[in-house]
């Protein structure tokens, strides 16, 4: 019981916080952003930052949901890993700090998965006590 909700707080925690911290401004200056936006992948900015919005909007709510936990878990994890070693990749360590810590908490629940207080174990089936 203790696990899963530790596992409902980090779910909790940093899909709330890239929402609000990250992807709820991104998606409201996203006209704004486009030609500013980092490229890194060499896929324009425009896709780089729509694939930004994508992540840290709707797969942050679907994490704090708990809805396919591992599955959106993967575009945050994916996310990060470009913030911090390829966007602020000559930066020193304190502009990667944040998107390294991210990172590991989406790795974490990609291994661990939604836990018990989810959406995903609603529409998990039921096991049958078998004697």
């Amino acid at each position: 019981m203790l696990s899963s909700l530790g596992i409902l707080v980090l779910r909790a925690t940093a899909g709330g916080m890239m929402l609000a911290g990250h992807g709820w401004a991104k998606l409201a200056g996203f006209t704004d952003k486009l030609a500013t936006f980092p490229d890194p992948l060499g896929i324009g900015p425009g896709f780089s930052l729509a694939l930004a919005v994508f992540a840290e909007v709707v797969c942050s709510v679907a994490l704090i949901l708990g809805f396919a936990t591992r599955v959106v878990a993967v575009p945050l994890l994916a996310t990060m890993l470009v913030a911090a070693f390829l966007v602020h990749a000559p930066d020193p360590w304190l502009d990667k700090e944040l998107a390294c810590l991210y990172a590991a908490s989406f790795l974490t629940l990609i291994l661990t998965g939604g836990g018990n207080y989810s959406v995903d174990a609603l529409l998990r089936p039921r096991r049958r006590n078998r004697l």
